[in-house]
């Protein structure tokens, strides 16, 4: 009977598994490809699917067939699933199926109105929805353990087993020790190259791209690329979608958003498929997703082995490029702009202040110690305060990011948690891997893949988030192989 139980368990989180899926296309289609006026029919539809599932995690027997399933005599693997499926149990059984579906469908509403309130410079636009996204989400953390901060229950979905305690002591440490190497990096007299400065066809960005996802290993037979306003990737093991956006000024921003979204994709696409539609075969979470796009976006992309390799294909594609060497467009893809508004396409260095400022100011908003109105005027001195620049407009500031009209609140650390992490496993893979740099200068990229899905795809949710790091690494998890590779890279770039 607790086989049966075991069972019994699985198909069901399988057909939670698949409408999930099924609304995480739905998601895709309205961010990429759906008219502007689908937006109604689309909420409805997203709201309908979210309470659908959650009515299907928490209905009366499955407290019992879980029970029963967690008294039988299970394999390493099986106890994993449990362990994940009682997981999300108890935490979904605490909120009502009324609130989920309204939380999906406000989200839903939320994305056009993000849109617009960024085309036209106009937060006042999005802050009465960002004001009910806010109170939907405290409610929603309120349900399910209202003797804690909301924003700590919030975080867990995105990161259930580092804590906010360790996001905090990450970025604690992260503010402390690369501001003062930004500052040694503004103080250097030392002028990088810029060798892509002019005007850069998207079409012909959009073909660069594809050839970056040809190049390192993107199964299109499970994929596609796209465009969308803020570059995301989503789907299974069977079909992962990558999306990117493309600026004429900025032919760098879309080639390493790019491999930034490639690098999620690999990811999925490395989950086994035979666990489809169970936990073993789903990602362990958002941190760990970070790691995997910031791996390949800033270990791979950013790297002179790849340089090495890439740029010859980059001047097939742009004209005026013949004296630009690798060296050049190695240094120009690492250079430290303490001018740069944007999240997406800052350095590695001055990128997790972007993280600092926003996880400040999203907790305090949901900590209700911070006003809605109040947050352009917030980020902008945060920005003043963290890079020493101010936003002209809140296009460029507080109306960068999609996540808030997601109602993503928590996210935004696992960015920073994500890139400490993507050191650790390099650091891990280039000791495993005999020429790891060799294998990327010469486009070989299969060593790689097979490291990375051994110890970090392969593995579904079987493990914590802090056992999976012990597994890859042999260590806990730590902030120094970043820290390291931050100090000896811009050292030796700007000579400090």
């Amino acid at each position: 009977m607790a086989s049966e139980a075991y069972d019994d368990l699985l198909d069901r989180y399988e057909r939670i598994s698949n409408i999930r899926s099924a609304a995480g296309v739905l998601s895709w289609d309205q961010e990429v490809m759906m008219p502007d006026g689908g937006t109604p029919a689309r909420s409805a539809q997203r709201s309908a699917l979210s309470a659908t599932s959650h009515e299907l995690l928490v209905e009366e027997d499955m407290e019992e067939t879980l029970g029963e399933a967690e008294s039988a005599d299970l394999t390493d693997e099986q106890a994993a699933v449990v362990r994940e499926i009682r997981r999300q149990y108890d935490r979904a059984a605490r909120v009502p199926t009324e609130l989920v579906a309204e939380i999906s469908q406000t989200t839903s509403e939320a994305l056009p109105v993000w849109k617009e309130a960024k085309a036209e410079d106009d937060f006042e636009t999005f802050a009465p929805v960002l004001e009910d996204l806010l109170d939907l989400k405290r409610e929603y953390a309120e349900h399910i353990d209202s003797s804690r901060p909301p924003y700590e229950v919030l975080f867990e979905d995105y990161e259930p087993y580092l804590g906010l305690d360790t996001a905090e002591r990450i970025l604690d440490r992260l503010r402390e020790e690369l501001v003062p190497l930004i500052d040694d990096v503004g103080e250097s007299d030392v002028e990088l190259a810029q060798p892509f400065t002019g005007t850069f066809d998207a079409d012909a960005q959009e073909a660069l791209a594809r050839d970056a996802l040809d190049t390192l290993g993107y199964d299109w037979d499970r994929g596609r690329l796209d465009t969308a306003p803020h570059p995301f990737s989503t789907g299974t093991q069977f079909d992962a979608r990558v999306t990117t956006r493309f600026d004429e000024e900025d032919p760098l921003g879309a080639l390493t958003s790019t491999i930034h979204e490639f690098g999620h994709a690999t990811y999925t696409l490395g989950l086994p498929d035979e666990e489809y539609g169970s936990p073993l075969g789903e990602s362990r979470n958002l941190s760990v997703h970070e790691s995997q796009s910031r791996l390949w976006e800033n270990h791979v992309g950013r790297s002179q082995p790849f340089w090495s390799l890439f740029l010859p294909t980059i001047k097939e594609r742009f004209s005026g490029l013949g004296d630009v060497t690798a060296r050049d467009a190695y240094e120009a893809a690492n250079r430290v702009y303490d001018d740069n508004l944007i999240r997406v396409e800052a350095d590695e260095l001055t990128y997790h202040m972007h993280i600092v400022l926003r996880f400040e100011i999203e907790r305090a908003l949901i900590e209700g110690d911070l006003d809605v109105r109040e947050v352009p005027q917030a980020w902008n001195d945060k920005m003043d305060e963290y890079l020493g620049i101010r936003p002209d407009t809140d296009a460029e500031g507080c109306l960068q990011d999609i996540h808030w009209s997601h109602g993503s609140f928590g996210y935004f650390p696992t960015y920073s948690l994500g890139s400490v992490l993507a050191a650790q496993l390099y650091a891990s893979a280039d000791e495993a891997i005999d020429d790891l740099d060799g294998d990327i200068e010469s486009g070989e990229f299969d060593t790689l893949h097979a490291w990375l899905t051994a110890n970090v795809h392969s593995h579904g949710q079987r493990h914590t988030t802090p056992d999976l790091i012990e597994e890859a690494t042999g260590e806990a998890f730590t902030a120094d192989y970043f820290l390291d590779h931050a100090a000896e890279k811009y050292g030796a770039l700007y000579e400090l």
